[in-house]
């Protein structure tokens, strides 16, 4: 499986990726881009050709909070479909951005989450709620900075991430070992 996302994903998925260790392999791409960049679906596309995904979990919005609402919506359902014509057997889930220690920021999350929902109730798809569990946070004491969170949110992140794929894909077997992606610095897989 593939996680789409930004440094909130970075945070996130060391720890999915440990909670499905016996079920699933789990891969993300972390990047600090909106989908209005030209080189976002470059990127995403050479993303999406390195392997076989069952299911991909895609966020894009945090690094979209001064874009232009009109030119990012049209630019996430791009890459929605951009994503669902690429992979046609994966299972696509949107998930929203998370709340911010930050009152205008996350007013502006917010209209960016209804965008998302939006386009995920045009195209049937399920929806990963992050925003509301992170926006009922006691931000001072579960976050770092105005974007990022501490240890404990980021697993409660993960529990719900992993939860609803773990569902999602019916992982109820165990045994599945791990595939690396760490390589030496001559490119050998450990």
């Amino acid at each position: 499986m593939l996680l789409i996302g930004d440094s909130i994903c970075n945070g996130y998925q060391s720890e999915v990726r440990a909670r499905l260790a016996d079920s699933a392999n789990v891969t993300f791409w972390a990047t600090s881009k909106c989908v209005t960049d030209p080189d976002y679906f470059r990127e995403l596309d050479f993303i999406l050709d390195g392997s076989r995904f069952d299911l991909i979990s895609f966020n894009n919005g945090l690094h979209s909070l001064v874009t232009d609402t009109g030119e990012w919506e049209e630019a996430y359902r791009g890459a929605v479909r951009f994503i669902l014509a690429k992979k046609p057997d994966a299972k696509l889930l949107l998930t929203l951005c998370t709340s911010l220690n930050d009152t205008g920021k996350t007013r502006r999350a917010r209209e960016l989450n209804d965008i998302a929902v939006k386009i995920a109730s045009e195209l049937g798809l399920p929806v990963i709620d992050l925003f509301t569990p992170t926006d009922s946070l006691d931000k001072d004491d579960e976050m770092t900075d105005a974007y990022h969170f501490g240890e404990k949110a980021r697993a409660a992140q993960a529990d719900i991430i992993a939860s609803d794929i773990r569902e999602r894909l019916g992982l109820n077997c165990r045994g599945i070992k791990q595939q690396s992606t760490e390589t030496d610095p001559d490119g050998a897989l450990r």
